[in-house]
């Protein structure tokens, strides 16, 4: 599955998108979780729509939306690059934050759920014998959840490497600058002769998503057997 230069670029802005958005939003989809999951407050239910709004907006919208949020004429976005210098729209790191942004429900998702499989005794036992809360979490909950935390990184991941709606709305379709896979497979099919090397391309996002699924089963029964060993 050899590609010319643009896809071997393609795959290679794919992978650091992905692995970007994942790094990005992981920490904040954890913290969003378990405040969802353990929490009760006004609003909750707000909260709750607001975080799953990229699951049910086209993703044109989404990406329309980061565009006026985060180009350089909107407010995050001139506040960005005036104070440190960062430039968003139109770069791989606006590629990362729109991926971010669209996996981010996923995340969650997965990791609230693995939190409320959680037994709260567990936790309140703790609490009583003295630990404070986050030590609670970093030792308890923490490790019962990394099943769900790794499922969640990678359902972000892949939707991280999968998406095209809001990366070409907002970043547009730039070879080598913002191209990753989809927008290349896309940019491919529009030109004659170009279907066999969006077929590559097509190979290597299947190479990718399996890969990804088949290390996170691998890391999530090492750690159910660590956890089980404990």
């Amino acid at each position: 599955m050899m590609l010319d230069p643009a896809g071997w670029d393609a795959l290679r802005l794919s992978l650091l998108v992905g692995v970007t958005a994942t790094l990005l939003a992981l920490p904040l989809a954890i913290w969003v979780a378990f405040v969802l999951a353990r929490r009760d407050f006004w609003g909750k239910t707000a909260v709750n729509a607001l975080v799953h709004l990229p699951l049910v907006l086209p993703p044109v919208v989404t990406g329309y939306l980061l565009l006026l949020s985060f180009g350089r004429t909107g407010p995050a976005g001139q506040f960005l690059e005036q104070t440190f210098g960062i430039v968003l729209a139109f770069r791989w790191t606006g590629a990362a934050l729109a991926a971010a942004v669209m996996g981010f429900p996923l995340m969650v998702r997965a990791i609230r759920l693995a939190i409320e499989a959680v037994d709260p005794a567990l936790e309140s036992a703790a609490r009583t014998l003295g630990a404070p809360g986050h030590a609670v979490f970093r030792t308890i909950t923490l490790p019962l959840i990394l099943p769900g935390v790794l499922a969640g990184a990678v359902m972000g991941f892949a939707k991280a490497i999968g998406e095209f709606g809001a990366t070409i709305t907002f970043v547009a379709n730039i070879p080598g600058e913002t191209q990753t896979l989809p927008s290349a497979i896309y940019a491919l099919l529009q030109v004659p002769g170009g279907e066999d090397m969006a077929i590559k391309l097509v190979l290597w996002a299947c190479v990718l998503a399996l890969g990804a699924v088949v290390l996170s089963e691998w890391l999530a029964r090492r750690v159910a057997r660590g956890i089980a060993g404990t």
